[in-house]
């Protein structure tokens, strides 16, 4: 599991969001990048300004997207007549 502190509401609403859908979110630090399923997120109210501790858990990162092949584009069109 993955887990890390953030101030930002902005942040944790796109957190929560994912979480309620079931979708995978991705958390940028400094040095890293995860990407995963958000397991928890707990906020600490004895902090000024809050701040929201969000667990994740990690998935593996795709390997690339498919991209579609190019629309076929008929030049003899005319010619089929």
């Amino acid at each position: 599991m993955f887990t890390f502190e953030t101030s930002d509401p902005k942040e944790v609403r796109r957190f929560r969001i994912a979480q309620f859908n079931g979708r995978t979110a991705t958390a940028r630090s400094a040095d890293s990048i995860a990407t995963g399923h958000v397991r928890s997120i707990v906020e600490d109210k004895s902090s000024v300004p809050s701040v929201w501790v969000i667990t994740m858990i990690p998935q593996a990162p795709k390997a690339g997207i498919a991209m579609r092949p190019a629309p076929r584009i008929r030049d003899f069109a005319e010619d089929r007549c």
